[in-house]
């Protein structure tokens, strides 16, 4: 049976607000939170990015839920190391209902430091040696590494959960999804692709878990909910590798004046249908999914739960695949 969660948008809302809604949606029924990792949002109009370490410890005081980083970088603005630290001291606050989401990063967020900004298949190795050191300081040993892309002296992890954190790596390509099979414990990708699960599963992936989200924006007024898609988010359309490569704000609210409200409203679900938000939310259940995140656009919180709660939910638990 999948399990419906509620996705925390870190570039859009401020620390309390998000912690209200991880109240919300754990009283709405929602089964877990994901929370997403920027140092940057997407454009100015969203206008937020907390830390979100300081954000997890911080939910782990407010909400039982489990809690999912969608997804960390933890290969260049953060040393594994560190990212290791950090995840270990979150699985240890939440009891162990911490998982850790991992990918390859957006320049966005991870060429603040003045490093360069690798192609893909170099960001891809960074990321698996980085999850090597990370296993292997979350095993409770001394840990000394010297491979191509970091250095590791003499570090021990001394506040560890019981069990480590899992590690879930994101991605997006037939490449990324054999990545993740391979060394990951589960595959967060975002769209309800069966294609890509089942390239995932036959790469190692196995009954792991698969992990998706998407945005909505639930709203009286179908037109009104576009329009507020298109001003906050339109850098959900923009195509390819362009969302890993912009590397300011600037450069995507440029890039975003390509994106229509037409465009919007033909990829994103909008408005108040029952039968429009629970048949995109079920098709990640129809193409394999063990969770499937949800996040509400814009300022209708209260309302989009109220809505989850009595009308969605209910619809998507009736549903088995």
């Amino acid at each position: 049976m999948t399990a419906y969660g509620y996705f925390l948008s870190s570039e859009e809302f401020a620390p309390h607000e998000l912690l209200e809604q991880a109240r919300m949606a754990e009283q709405a029924g929602f089964e877990a939170l994901a929370i997403s990792d920027h140092f940057h949002p997407w454009n100015h109009e969203q206008g937020q990015s907390s830390f979100v370490w300081s954000m997890i410890g911080a939910l782990s005081q407010v909400t039982s839920l489990p809690i999912t980083t969608l997804v960390t970088c933890p290969t260049v603005r953060m040393h594994p190391v560190i990212n290791a630290q950090a995840a270990a001291t979150a699985s240890v606050l939440t009891g162990g209902r911490f998982r850790f989401g991992l990918g390859t990063g957006e320049a966005l967020n991870e060429h603040i430091l003045g490093d360069p900004w690798p192609e893909a298949t170099e960001r891809m190795k960074m990321l698996e040696e980085a999850i090597q050191v990370m296993r292997n300081l979350f095993s409770s040993e001394q840990t000394t590494h010297r491979g191509d892309h970091y250095t590791v002296q003499n570090a021990r992890l001394y506040t560890l959960p019981d069990e480590p954190p899992p590690l879930y790596v994101s991605g997006f390509g037939p490449q990324a999804a054999a990545l993740a099979g391979r060394i990951g414990d589960g595959l967060v990708t975002m769209s309800a692709d069966p294609t890509l699960v089942e390239q995932f599963r036959r790469a190692g992936g196995g009954t792991k878990p698969v992990i998706g989200g998407l945005k909505v924006c639930w709203d009286t007024d179908r037109d009104r909910a576009v329009k507020t898609v298109h001003r906050i988010w339109p850098n959900e359309q923009l195509p390819g590798e362009i969302t890993q490569l912009l590397p300011t704000p600037e450069h995507f609210q440029q890039a975003s004046t390509l994106v229509t409200e037409q465009m919007v409203s033909e990829a994103v679900v909008c408005g108040d249908s029952v039968d429009e938000h629970a048949s995109s939310v079920g098709a990640y259940a129809d193409a394999g999914f063990d969770e499937v995140y949800v996040n509400q656009i814009g300022p209708d919180q209260t309302q989009f739960f109220d809505f989850y709660r009595t009308e969605v939910l209910p619809r998507l638990r009736g549903k088995t695949r």
